[in-house]
């Protein structure tokens, strides 16, 4: 777990982090280099989740690399899907990570929604609905590792 007292916001007790594939985590497919091994040193800390719609059909490869099997997602509503998703873990632990459309609704649910920016570009909505912007997944999620960089963003 990671806590973290937000002056103005009060203390998170985050257990979960969700993470969309397609476009945050990957891109065309396939994931950056050095990627697996920042996944694995979170795990200590929080338990990872992934989530996708699977749009380049190569999510098995993906759970492969990173030995975690992603919950799929329909086609149709997909932001309520993993919105919902969020709440069944307890959205007030959770973290979310993604940049696009379908994204929005699990970022403003979570109770820290992150977007990355990301070469497959971003969407606004999911911009609006996050608490931090990051200028890629590796910012991301090294505020795991280092989370003073999260208080000092978001104090008020």
């Amino acid at each position: 777990m990671i806590e973290l007292n937000i002056p103005g916001r009060g203390v998170l007790q985050l257990e979960h982090l969700v993470c969309d594939v397609s476009g945050t985590l990957s891109l065309d497919g396939n994931l950056p280099e050095g990627l697996a091994r920042q996944l694995r040193n979170l795990r200590d800390r929080l338990v990872i989740h992934l989530i996708t719609a699977d749009s380049h059909g190569r999510q098995h490869l993906i759970d492969e690399q990173l030995g975690i099997t992603a919950v799929r997602i329909a086609r149709g509503d997909e932001g309520e899907q993993k919105a919902a998703f969020v709440r069944s873990l307890g959205a007030q632990r959770v973290v979310a990570i993604g940049q696009g459309a379908n994204d929005a609704s699990m970022l403003k649910e979570a109770a820290l929604g992150i977007c990355v920016l990301s070469r497959e570009g971003i969407c606004v909505e999911a911009l609006l609905a996050a608490d931090l912007v990051v200028p890629d997944i590796f910012a991301a999620l090294e505020l795991m590792e280092k989370p003073m960089r999260i208080v000092a963003s978001l104090r008020r």
